[in-house]
């Protein structure tokens, strides 16, 4: 039975994630105090931290132990936490600010503090995972290491910035699979790791599999209507598509216009919400997700 809200329940979990992270990462001390303060100031700042949502969300539809699935949920995000400062370096997408105005790293450091910071939560993000605390099973560490280096690799997340900084995509099967790499993957991964951690079978990942990809691609066509109708963003990610609207990259907007933007968006709600049928109440929240993300438009 739910007895909150989906926002209450998203707050509630980035209020746990933000605590054990503060945990996890090295205190600014020492003489490299400036490179974990600006870890710290990356990784704890305000935010939803919906991969961790997700992750600790798909951990309860399994009974899952809280303890190894939040250490794995700070691990993702402390590699969401890097491609953001990275992605906002004047080399990069020249972000001078995030999550309301808040300066990003290499504009409240410099810009090799912002470099070094990126390469250390990229670094940190792998030690917490290889950890016992995360799991007394090597061979579970190892798969969950191979998942979010996969994820975030040259055939995921940087892989699809890659394909992005190559120039406009003109055609929709191009641009699904960039945006499916560059933002898509660490969503997937937020439902892997649950579901290496409980063992579960094959037919299980590929309905939550499904239902990831799918709302990525849903995250995504809400982005580009949002950037088009000119709403403020309230998400770093649908901060992103307005800086790129301005860039003038392709969006699906551009290449099929709003309208049948908007329809494809809603026949998408449906399949996604589809793949969680037989999962049943266990997954109400992640269901609730689905009109979440729709509703993500400032």
């Amino acid at each position: 039975m739910k007895f909150l809200t989906l926002a209450e329940r998203i707050s509630e979990t980035a209020d746990l994630v933000t605590v054990a992270l503060d945990q996890l990462l090295p205190r600014a001390e020492g003489p490299e105090a400036r490179l974990t303060e600006a870890m710290r100031y990356a990784a704890l700042g305000p935010g939803r931290r919906l991969r961790p949502f997700f992750a600790l969300e798909t951990a309860k539809m399994f009974d899952l132990d809280e303890r190894p699935v939040l250490r794995a949920a700070c691990a993702l995000e402390c590699i969401h936490a890097y491609s953001i400062v990275h992605d906002d370096l004047p080399c990069m997408d020249t972000g001078e600010e995030r999550r309301g105005g808040r300066a990003s790293v290499h504009c409240a450091y410099d810009e090799a503090t912002a470099v070094l910071a990126g390469d250390a939560l990229q670094s940190i993000a792998f030690e917490i995972l290889a950890h016992p605390d995360t799991s007394e099973d090597g061979a579970v560490r190892a798969e969950l290491i191979r998942r979010l280096a996969a994820a975030a690799g040259a055939k995921g997340m940087c892989g699809g910035q890659m394909i992005d900084r190559l120039g406009p995509r003109d055609d929709l099967g191009g641009m699904a699979r960039m945006q499916r790499m560059k933002t898509g993957a660490l969503i997937a991964c937020a439902f892997e790791m649950p579901l290496v951690l409980a063992r579960a079978g094959e037919a299980e990942r590929h309905a939550l599999v499904g239902f990831a990809q799918d709302l990525g691609l849903a995250y995504q066509i809400t982005g580009d209507l949002s950037a088009s109708d000119g709403a403020q963003p309230d998400h770093d990610e649908l901060e992103d598509h307005g800086k790129d609207q301005v860039r003038g990259k392709a969006s699906y907007v551009a290449l099929l216009g709003a309208p049948a933007a908007r329809e494809r968006l809603g026949l998408l709600a449906a399949q996604t919400k589809a793949h969680l049928e037989p999962f049943g109440e266990r997954a109400v929240y992640l269901r609730d997700c689905v009109d979440f993300v729709m509703e993500m438009r400032g």
